[in-house]
């Protein structure tokens, strides 16, 4: 799958982010669909932007989503499609129940326009990251709201408007489809003292909050039931293990965890579909990264856990959120005047080789 980096957020310095802008995707969305069929790849994770869309209560401005739907449509692309990756207009309380109602009508709105341009199964992301939001939106005060303290109280919150969204949409689109998507992590302690071990676990266990709440595991008041976790998307860097208040671990280094037991402690404790719904590195490391994983995808599914794609994120090179830097991450670099990019050719030869693999194997 293609990952396209659709941040919309607020940074700390009341600056709002839109990448599907800066990275030209917006503008550009017809080529960068067309070239991924001459690649092989069929599947793709995209963004709304809410704020654009509904810069005034209640009323919906499309402009920014048509040709996003029919390039989709004319390069036959099958899209999950995030309707909220960390932005929201602005003037809206996302502490205050208006957020989790006004949201729930723009799913449903989202979902009555996405049957008027014909499409049979949509497949949505409701809330990206509902685990990290509440980390970088609510606890620390990275980026919107700017909370601090209060991490559980915004991941309550996102679950509440998840379920929301979900129940919007499916009385339009009752067949829908539904990915959730949060950081796969593993956190080890940094010595055998016990506060340390009981720490890390605590915080190792913290990735599965989102989901068992939405699945009514905890907090069932807030709503949740096993109905509304349908697919699970587990996002995966290079960064996402570490030492309990210590420093990152890194692939192959010791105490680093193999993803494939990762992906199989998920699916057993879900028994769900799974999907790597982010994964990507920089530069010289996208190539031996994305061997690493799906070598250990092969290895999940040969011990039944049904890993149904690899999402490349982001697949465009982009700015960097704070500084604006370039990033080289994607398999396609910034575009020219005309729409075109410069593909990076040893990831894309790498891309191509595992796609044909992985369908003779399907096909096997």
């Amino acid at each position: 799958m293609a990952g396209y980096e659709c941040a919309a957020h607020r940074r700390q310095d009341g600056q709002r982010l839109d990448l599907l802008a800066t990275t030209g995707h917006a503008k550009w969305v017809d080529p960068d669909y067309r070239a991924l069929g001459a690649i092989g790849v069929r599947c793709a994770r995209d963004g709304l932007r809410w704020h654009l869309i509904e810069s005034r209560p209640g009323h919906y401005d499309w402009s920014s989503v048509l040709p996003m739907l029919r390039a989709a449509r004319d390069h036959n692309i099958q899209v999950v499609w995030d309707l909220c990756h960390y932005g929201y207009p602005d003037g809206l309380d996302v502490w205050r129940p208006e957020f989790v109602e006004r949201f729930a009508r723009f799913a449903g709105a989202v979902a009555r326009l996405m049957k008027d341009e014909g499409v049979g199964t949509p497949f949505y992301s409701p809330i990206n990251e509902m685990s990290f939001w509440s980390w970088a939106g609510g606890q620390v005060g990275y980026f919107n709201p700017c909370g601090h303290g209060r991490g559980q109280e915004l991941k309550h919150q996102l679950v509440r408007a998840s379920i929301a969204a979900i129940e919007a949409v499916r009385a339009q689109a009752p067949a829908a489809r539904f990915v959730q998507c949060d950081p796969l992590i593993h956190v080890i302690a940094g010595s055998r003292r016990a506060d340390e071990i009981s720490g890390a676990e605590h915080y190792r266990n913290a990735q599965f909050e989102a989901w068992d709440m939405l699945a009514g595991r905890q907090w069932p008041g807030l709503g949740g039931r096993e109905e509304y976790l349908d697919i699970i998307g587990v996002n995966f860097y290079p960064h996402n293990q570490w030492i309990f208040n210590g420093p990152k671990i890194l692939q192959g280094e010791r105490g680093y965890r193999p993803l494939a037991g990762m992906l199989m402690e998920v699916y057993q404790r879900y028994r769900r579909p799974l999907l790597i719904s982010e994964t990507g590195a920089e530069n010289d490391e996208r190539v031996p990264w994305l061997d690493y994983v799906s070598e250990q995808a092969a290895h999940a599914l040969a011990r039944g856990v049904p890993v149904e794609a690899l999402c490349w994120y982001p697949f465009l090179d982009y700015p960097g959120w704070d500084d604006g830097r370039y990033c080289p991450a994607g398999l396609f670099g910034f575009a020219d005047g005309e729409g075109h990019r410069a593909p990076f050719h040893p990831l894309q030869a790498q891309m191509q080789a595992l796609e044909a693999r992985f369908m003779s194997t399907t096909a096997g």
